[in-house]
């Protein structure tokens, strides 16, 4: 599906992913400035990986399942008002369950106005963190570029830069 960010009648919007990294405010922030400078949008994407259920254990796993969006929305919650601190639009809010990669590119593919993915990138010894590294596997037949935010980029660095 071809992408219309730019079209008329739409706007660019930048698809951020908000996950337990504990740079993932690196990522948010980088949106939040983008939209607010190029008159775009911002999507939130909270992802919840799911287990094998069982039908034994289906009670259980509703359950536990409630709990992962009441979570999720809390930490969306908490993205939004950093959002809104550069002035960006409320955000659209989108919390998926399932392999991240696949979630990532079904987003993406709803959102025809999505013209690029924000992610951030641990800068430990341990490497830039799951996700970056399944999604850079990637990269060569991604839809839309990918821009990923060094986890030790300071706030005044990354204000500069978008």
């Amino acid at each position: 599906m071809r992408r219309q960010s730019y079209q008329s009648g739409h706007a660019p919007k930048c698809l951020v992913i908000v996950d337990d990294s504990a740079e993932w405010d690196r990522a948010v922030r980088y949106a939040a400035r983008w939209a607010v400078r190029g008159g775009g949008g911002v999507v939130m994407l909270r992802l919840i990986e799911t287990g094998e259920q069982t039908q034994q254990w289906l009670g259980v796993a509703d359950l536990m399942r409630a709990e992962a969006h009441d979570a999720a929305n809390e930490v969306l919650d908490r993205a939004t008002a950093l959002a809104g601190e550069f002035g960006a639009a409320a955000p659209d809010r989108v919390i998926r369950e399932g392999d991240p990669t696949e979630q990532i590119l079904e987003t993406i593919e709803a959102d025809t106005d999505i013209a690029m993915l924000v992610l951030a990138a641990n800068s430990g010894a341990e490497g830039p963190g799951p996700l970056v590294v399944q999604l850079t596997k990637t990269i060569g037949a991604f839809p839309i570029p990918m821009l990923i935010v060094p986890g030790d980029l300071s706030e005044i660095d990354i204000d500069a830069l978008s």
